[in-house]
């Protein structure tokens, strides 16, 4: 909206934004509640008082180098949708940052090469909308001697190694907690089966398997 001398509707800015006019809706409210002074209606369009400031959200110049170094690696080496969110989280970073570290995006010092494998990148969205939705998974997979196997498992994490893509999930047929290569898919479908467990509880008792500690990395 600052940008804008004229009132602008939500859906224009749900369409720039990739979310959906609801959001919108709720959003400019609870940014009225904090007392950002927004002007309009729906239906309308709202514009922002020209003379209101939002603070500032500051990073220094290592801060936007792992921001953007990790954003691009998720531009390379994920699904289209993922790719489209880093994009715009990148435009949105580069909106708040001064002048000297926004050229840090228009010119970046480290770079990411594409992935080895394209075929890591298979199924991704697919597993990924599982996980999200407690959803099993339907799998055809072959293993390193090329067997086939159909297996039914409830997906727990995608775990981004440096040349392949695993995913972590109890079995169901062997009843236990197993890792399948993204690329030995050959076929993925995600079950209108829901989880019977909890991901957080599956998630921990893996961690647990795994020997990793639950510790927080922020």
């Amino acid at each position: 909206m600052r940008s804008h001398r004229y009132p602008v509707t939500a859906a224009t800015l749900a369409q720039r934004l990739h979310v959906s006019v609801r959001s919108i809706y709720r959003d400019i409210e609870t940014l009225k509640m904090q007392g950002v002074e927004i002007e309009g209606s729906a239906g309308i369009g709202y514009i922002l008082q020209s003379d209101y400031h939002l603070p500032p959200l500051m990073f220094d110049a290592h801060e936007v180098d792992a921001l953007i170094l990790g954003l691009h690696w998720v531009m390379r080496h994920t699904d289209p949708q993922l790719e489209a969110a880093a994009r715009n989280a990148v435009a949105k970073i580069h909106a708040i940052l001064p002048e000297h570290l926004a050229q840090q995006i228009n010119y970046p010092s480290l770079m990411v090469a594409p992935p080895g494998n394209e075929g890591s990148l298979r199924f991704l969205a697919d597993i990924r909308s599982a996980i999200h939705q407690r959803r099993k998974l339907e799998l055809v997979y072959t293993d390193k001697d090329g067997a086939a196997s159909s297996r039914l498992v409830w997906p727990i994490a995608l775990g981004f190694l440096d040349a392949v893509r695993m995913l972590a999930c109890w079995c169901e047929l062997r009843q236990a907690f197993r890792h399948f290569r993204i690329d030995r898919m050959q076929q993925v479908t995600v079950s209108e089966q829901s989880c019977p467990q909890s991901r957080y509880k599956l998630l921990k008792e893996w961690k647990s398997s795994q020997g990793i500690a639950q510790a927080k990395t922020y």
